[in-house]
């Protein structure tokens, strides 16, 4: 049985091996369910037992005692908030077709799809895909679920410019998606966000440079002149990205 079985309980209650009863209690359902839900706590499950989602039964001291059964709710319920957003009432009505044998009705996922970013045959973004312009919106709930992080890292990429809503609104898109994505990923080695600026200071000056090179065919006085600034810019960033990323190749040889 694993060692999360064991120790004492963090609401306080006796931790007993749930061999011996068949039951769990409250701290061992919260290891249970970490794993797969970070943000649980001991709280949200009591609240969820609030709202008649479980009801575990009561030692002759008040301590809930969990069955498989009421783990397997609490799963099913966690998993209805987290990913399809589904209040209280539904779930509710889910559960009571459940238990009356019935199948709950199906569920179109509700995840955001992200465009497709173009590459060049080396791999790297192209002039397209700095020319593209998709219409993708999130909410921060939305960008927390779907690029995989908690809040506390969404509230450090915005702390340190890394990630803003768009302006004017509270909904953020694809660059902020892609930009949580990666710092997610970075994070597996170490790299926090704070340590990520260094990235943005780059790119604020990448950013300057190609503005500096095409104000001159902007500030053209014929009517395509705006069209001939645009597409340099998208050729400019998507040639900067491969030099950045070949001299850090390069680099990374010789070192």
């Amino acid at each position: 049985m694993p060692s999360a079985f064991s120790g004492s309980d963090p609401a306080g209650e006796p931790r007993n091996d749930p061999r011996s009863s068949g039951r769990l209690n409250i701290g061992q359902v919260l290891d249970l369910l970490r794993a797969d839900f970070p943000t649980i706590t001991i709280p949200k499950i009591r609240f969820l037992e609030s709202e008649g989602h479980i009801k575990p039964e009561r030692t002759p001291s008040g301590y809930r005692k969990f069955s498989e059964d009421d783990v397997a709710r609490l799963r099913y319920v966690l998993t209805m908030q987290r990913d399809h957003y589904l209040p209280h009432k539904v779930i509710r009505e889910h559960l009571d077709a459940i238990d009356r044998g019935m199948e709950p009705p199906p569920i179109d996922p509700v995840v955001p799809t992200v465009p497709t970013v173009a590459l060049s045959s080396d791999g790297t973004p192209s002039a397209e895909s700095f020319a593209r312009r998709d219409q993708l919106r999130l909410s921060r709930r939305e960008l927390v679920k779907v690029a995989e992080i908690d809040e506390s890292m969404l509230d450090e990429l915005e702390q340190f410019g890394l990630v803003a809503p768009r302006t004017g609104t509270h909904h953020y898109d694809t660059d902020a998606l892609v930009i949580a994505r990666t710092a997610r990923e970075l994070a597996a080695f170490g790299l926090e966000p704070r340590h990520l600026r260094a990235f943005r200071a780059a790119a604020d000056r990448e950013v300057g440079m190609v503005q500096q090179v095409v104000a001159p065919i902007r500030g053209g006085r014929d009517a395509g002149a705006r069209d001939r600034a645009d597409a340099a810019v998208n050729e400019i960033a998507a040639l900067s990205v491969r030099l950045h990323a070949t001299l850090v190749k390069a680099g990374l040889k010789r070192s």
